[in-house]
């Protein structure tokens, strides 16, 4: 992963697994721009072994403690998809309510200049709403359509 363009949203601490069993994080971090879904990243200071640390409600309680103390507010979120987790690397998917916290980080939403733009065009559509209707009437009355 390309870490220059990763926003650091915390430094290192100790979390513990269900199993009672400590692990070192190395940190959470986000990249700085994705289209809508935030994927947080923890990465670790050793190898999880192949333990799904991912899939332990403990430890997502502890790193979401992590982020609220921080400054996020919102519900809680699980794991990514299996498939980008890593011996090393957690991947969290956080819900729609924690952009707004990855915003005041620096993060960049993609998708808002297409949200805009459809915003735009509906405003446009809606004005000529009333102008096509006329004319769609008008054709019909004409036997055209």
């Amino acid at each position: 992963m390309d870490k220059d363009h990763h926003i650091m949203l915390s430094g290192p601490f100790k979390i513990f697994d269900s199993h009672g069993q400590q692990w070192d994080v190395k940190s959470i971090h986000i990249v700085d721009q994705s289209y809508a879904i935030v994927d947080v990243y923890v990465e670790m200071a050793s190898s999880m072994g192949g333990t799904p640390l991912y899939e332990d409600l403990m430890i997502i309680r502890q790193i979401l403690s992590r982020l609220r103390s921080l400054g996020y507010k919102g519900p809680d979120f699980a794991y990514g998809d299996p498939g980008m987790q890593d011996e090393m690397l957690m991947v969290l998917e956080a819900p729609e309510e924690f952009g707004q916290f990855a915003v005041t980080k620096g993060w960049k939403n993609l998708a808002e200049e297409y949200i805009h733009g459809a915003e735009d065009n509906s405003s446009e559509l809606a004005s000529e709403a009333p102008s096509r209707w006329h004319f769609s009437e008008l054709m019909r009355k004409l036997g055209v359509w």
